[in-house]
């Protein structure tokens, strides 16, 4: 993602412009205009030009339902939950599910989650837009999710009487935050087994990094989210390896769903030279270049990077970088394949927002993600049907093992 840029806020103003212009157009007189100007206004009248006039006649319907609704609808409308509605669906009618809109409390809530705190159960999910499934993807923990048994690899299928689906997955969570101490249902599928659990909500503190040595000098960091104060715990914790003794390291990105793009430059600024991270082209054909700028924090460590099927966009942007610059050994899975970027943008005046996806990115090497995802260099997989939450660490786990045996190996060279 990538936050309120020029070309967004632009966007953003001229949205609000139409909205003040719908709301008005019924109340003022207008007089159209052969050529493209600002709309004008000498308090009865409203200027536009013959393209502003044609956009607007294009919301005639939208407003003809609203007034259909206004004079027959048994119940007093709720106005504004009706624009909601009408935001969600403009949006919707892309067809991206990286592409909608925030009620102000979606809006706030989103925020509250980057800073790594919040009043929830204490879960990760991953929503497969093509299967419509919604899996949890790491249990935190000290949570009230763990504590009850829940488990990485549950599929979250109700919560309270909503039957979720990646579409409405964000309804589900709105459900699952609260009031500490309340209890919420949620029922999950494990196996063939469909399982209820009462879930007392708590704050969770969300850790964004673990780390820990392994035998043999190899240090592992585990890297849950781009997110929060991620950049500056991963450099600590790196710096903490290294004074250990650490002559090879895993970063582990399995299930980490991606991020702020600005977190993977962060991280990659540790370990590669100035250069080219990834490529982004945009609808117009114009090429941006996200791009690492701090030689002097070069690193000549050894890296395994560990990867699956739930490593996305920031995951896969740093993942590809290391790869195609020949920094690193990619381990594990193929990637999730979220190869587009996201701008996150203020909306209006009440405090709403919304994600639009504005370009695809690039490996750069000038390899597709999107769809596709990084291609492991060696291929490990978990044994089919564990879902063990593994302690930090635990070469128990099959696809640790693997990219452990690797770093030792690169030890040795």
């Amino acid at each position: 993602m990538k936050h309120i840029p020029n070309r967004g806020v632009r966007l953003a103003a001229m949205l609000i412009m139409l909205s003040v212009l719908l709301t008005g157009c019924a109340l003022l007189p207008t007089t159209i205009t052969e050529t493209a100007q600002a709309p004008v206004t000498d308090g009865e009248t409203v200027t536009i030009s013959v393209e502003e006039y044609e956009r607007l006649q294009s919301y005639a319907e939208l407003e003809e339902l609203r007034q259909i609704v206004d004079l027959y609808y048994y119940q007093e409308p709720d106005q504004q939950a009706m624009l909601d509605g009408a935001a969600m669906g403009l949006l919707y009618g892309l067809e991206d599910p990286y592409t909608f809109y925030y009620t102000p409390e979606d809006f706030a809530a989103m925020w509250e989650d980057d800073e790594g705190e919040y009043a929830g159960i204490g879960i990760q999910i991953m929503a497969d837009y093509s299967t419509g499934l919604c899996t949890i993807s790491r249990v935190f923990l000290d949570s009230p999710a763990l504590e009850v048994g829940m488990r990485k690899g549950d599929i979250l299928t109700k919560v309270e009487d909503l039957d979720v689906v990646a579409t409405n997955l964000q309804e589900a969570v709105d459900i699952m935050r609260g009031e500490v101490g309340k209890p919420v249902k949620v029922t999950v599928l494990r196996g063939d087994q469909l399982l209820d659990f009462v879930v007392n909500r708590a704050v969770v503190h969300v850790n964004w990094v673990n780390s820990c040595m392994l035998e043999g000098d190899v240090g592992y960091i585990s890297l849950y989210e781009f997110s929060g104060d991620c950049a500056p715990t991963f450099e600590i914790q790196l710096d903490n390896l290294m004074a250990q003794g650490a002559k090879s390291l895993v970063i582990d990105l399995r299930d980490n769903p991606g991020g702020w793009v600005d977190d993977a430059q962060k991280l990659a600024d540790l370990f590669l030279p100035k250069g080219n991270l990834a490529s982004l082209k945009y609808r117009d054909g114009t090429t941006e270049y996200y791009t690492t700028t701090t030689d002097g924090k070069e690193n000549d460590i050894p890296i395994v990077v560990l990867i699956n099927e739930y490593s996305a966009s920031a995951s896969e942007i740093l993942s590809g970088a290391l790869q195609d610059l020949g920094r690193a050994t990619i381990v594990g899975t193929q990637s999730y394949g979220k190869g587009v970027v996201q701008y996150v943008l203020p909306v209006g005046s009440r405090g709403a927002g919304m994600q639009v996806t504005v370009a695809q990115y690039f490996t750069p090497n000038g390899n597709e993600v999107h769809k596709v995802g990084i291609t492991p260099d060696v291929i490990a997989e978990m044994p089919e049907g564990d879902t063990t939450m593994y302690q930090l660490g635990d070469l128990a786990d099959a696809q640790l093992k693997a990219a452990y045996d690797i770093a030792l190996g690169l030890i040795e060279k």
